[in-house]
């Protein structure tokens, strides 16, 4: 059930667990009761393009004065974002996986036209980056506390988290008293000497080896294609439409694998603006984040992130902030019905099949007229050449037979 965030900046000095004089917020439900509880600290490290062609970089800290628009609290996914100055927002997505909950990713839009934090900057547009935190198996009714530094970089943007305490899916509207801690807090313990043992012998033996054998990787069958849709609450339109199947490529000690995305079972949740929009979806062994972001005339997608586990059980996590794919007019919907490719990281490709996606402009929650890949526009140009080959080889047969018959007619008057 969508719980509608409520904003209130706490005075206090301290708390109970963590002294700390950083951002402090509490979401609250529609009854009224704490569903997102936060007080942390975090510092910007960002550079950027001056005149003259040169780059500065700038540090600012998360001021106090912030507002919640677009938190929100769901059963199993939650988005703590606070918006502050002119067009900033830092924002963090959280889902439930059994017993625990985690951070999926933070997500930091800077708008480079504010003078005031980005001066001299030639560029007027906001940027967004995504990065995966380390916010991981976090017990149930329990806050996330970590007072040490956790810097987390990602191309020209730097993010230093400290003093946090943090707890996602509150229980009965209060925050709880138990802390679950980061590992950097954690004290390491000694390990026991360890008794020197006696090396077994070694016995030289000559002997040939089997030649290696190769197993062929299983061909996977085509992704199911999910239908997604998003809404800002349960009374309001659909704001985002998105149609796909999606196929990870990943490259991992050396070895590639594909994996098919399953929308079965498949959390959505995100968020809609008028310059970006994000379509976060969690499924059981994954999370994939998609950032749009539009200008007057056409949107695209700006940033994904994908993170999630190996059929082996391996974390990954892979993010690229910095993409220009699927664009398409402002007023209409992308679409490619072939298969596409797109390689996001060095080790990370993406597929995707039947592919339509609208995330800003949606008009009574269906797609507008669709932008076609040139994928599928080629595929329409094949049939087309034929057929135009086809009538062209006809008027041909049928000129050099009306010619011939011509010729044979002339013939016959001359022999008369």
């Amino acid at each position: 059930m969508y719980l509608y965030p409520a904003f209130v900046l706490f005075l206090t000095l301290g708390i109970a667990f963590q002294q700390s004089h950083g951002t402090e917020v509490n979401i609250k439900g529609q009854d009224d009761k704490l569903c997102l509880y936060a007080n942390l600290m975090v510092n910007f490290s960002v550079s950027y393009e001056v005149t003259g062609d040169k780059n500065t970089t700038v540090e600012f800290q998360l001021p106090h004065d912030v507002t919640t628009s677009g938190s929100e609290c769901f059963a199993t996914s939650s988005v703590l974002k606070l918006n502050f100055g002119e067009g900033h927002s830092w924002s963090i997505n959280f889902t439930v996986s059994e017993k625990t909950y985690q951070a999926d990713t933070i997500t930091f839009s800077y708008n480079l036209s504010d003078s005031t934090l980005f001066p001299d900057s030639v560029s007027n547009d906001t940027e967004t980056v995504t990065v995966k935190p380390h916010i991981t198996d976090v017990d149930m009714d329990t806050c996330y506390s970590c007072k040490s530094n956790d810097m987390i970089k990602a191309d020209v943007v730097n993010q230093t988290l400290w003093n946090v305490l943090i707890q996602a899916f509150v229980n009965n509207g209060s925050k709880s008293e138990n802390i679950t801690s980061c590992a950097a807090d954690v004290p390491a313990t000694t390990s026991p000497p360890t008794t020197p043992s006696t090396a077994a012998p070694v016995t030289n033996t000559t002997s040939t080896a089997p030649p290696p054998t190769t197993t062929p990787a299983p061909t996977l069958p085509p992704p199911t294609t999910g239908k997604y849709t998003l809404k800002p609450d349960e009374n309001s339109t659909v704001c985002l439409l998105a149609n796909f199947g999606l196929r990870i490529g990943l490259s991992q000690a050396n070895k590639y694998q594909e994996m098919n995305f399953d929308p079965n079972g498949t959390t959505v949740s995100g968020s809609c603006g008028v310059n970006s929009s994000e379509l976060v979806l969690v499924s059981n062994t994954m999370t994939i984040m998609f950032t749009f972001t539009s200008d007057t005339k056409k949107f695209r997608l700006h940033a994904l992130n994908v993170t999630g586990k190996t059929g082996s059980g391996v974390m990954f996590s892979e993010t690229n902030a910095n993409l220009s794919l699927w664009e398409a007019a402002l007023h209409s919907s992308y679409m490619c019905n072939k298969e596409q490719n797109h390689t996001i990281t060095s080790l990370l490709t993406l597929y995707t099949f039947n592919l339509q996606v609208q995330p800003f402009e949606v008009k009574k929650g269906d797609f507008s007229t669709a932008e076609e890949c040139q994928a599928d526009a080629e595929s329409y140009l094949v049939p087309i050449a034929v057929g135009v080959a086809l009538v062209v080889l006809i008027l041909i047969v049928l000129l050099a037979y009306f010619i011939g018959r011509k010729r044979n007619a002339a013939t016959g008057y001359e022999s008369f």
